[in-house]
């Protein structure tokens, strides 16, 4: 579990293709010396596991099932990469829970600069427009963000000058691709709520509805 507040930037230093399948190697550019193998790490948002570490990198194998979801497959040798450590459970929980599993790719249709800061517009599927809504939480590249606008086949964000020094959504041009991750409770409440489709086990209600919530207290 993550919070989408990047620790620092990574290098990519080493790509290797077997396959479907790759391992890639990332130069941390700030200090990982606790770092250990089998620890997760969120590289631009993806969850993935360090297999092997040496004196300045960490490796990190990347599924086939990732790089059919996600933008990993699209890193090039030197390019940089967002990075976020597993959360602690002693740490301030900064921005949302990010879980580092992407639900799909979105496009940066404008790039626009207000005063100080910068308005940017992703153009994402329905699929994940459904649990986007304004003022809520979503993550981009990693980065958690607060949405300002949203339709079906966009949303709006504001990255403010910190953001901007710290991670590296600024650098991404019109017409790049960004992994998205939507907010965790939009998912559960829609799947507690819905009476299932497709397989036979799943044609069930969840046994909570409207008139459960309201002997519960929740219409007040």
């Amino acid at each position: 579990m993550f919070t989408g507040l990047i620790e620092g930037i990574g290098k990519i230093s080493g790509i290797r293709r077997t396959h479907n399948e790759m391992r890639v190697a990332i130069t941390p550019l700030f200090d990982t010396s606790d770092c250990q193998l089998g620890d997760s790490v969120a590289v631009n948002g993806v969850c993935l596991t360090v297999t092997e570490m040496r004196d300045d990198s960490l490796s990190m194998d990347v599924s086939g099932e990732s790089l059919s979801q996600t933008t990993l497959g699209l890193l090039r040798l030197g390019e940089h990469v967002n990075l976020e450590r597993a959360l602690r459970l002693t740490d301030r929980l900064g921005g949302h829970l990010v879980s580092g599993h992407v639900d799909g790719i979105g496009k940066i249709l404008k790039k626009e600069q207000v005063h100080q800061s910068w308005l940017i517009r992703i153009g994402i599927e329905e699929a994940i427009s459904r649990y986007t809504i304004n003022k809520g939480s979503i993550a981009v590249e990693g980065i958690s963000l607060t949405i300002n606008a949203c339709e079906k086949d966009f949303f709006e964000v504001n990255i403010i000058p910190q953001t901007g020094m710290v991670t590296t959504l600024l650098t991404k041009k019109i017409g790049d691709h960004v992994n998205i991750e939507t907010d965790l409770i939009g998912k559960y409440v829609e799947k507690l709520f819905s009476k299932g489709e497709g397989r036979q086990e799943e044609k069930k209600t969840s046994g909570i509805d409207f008139e459960t919530l309201v002997k519960l207290g929740f219409d007040k």
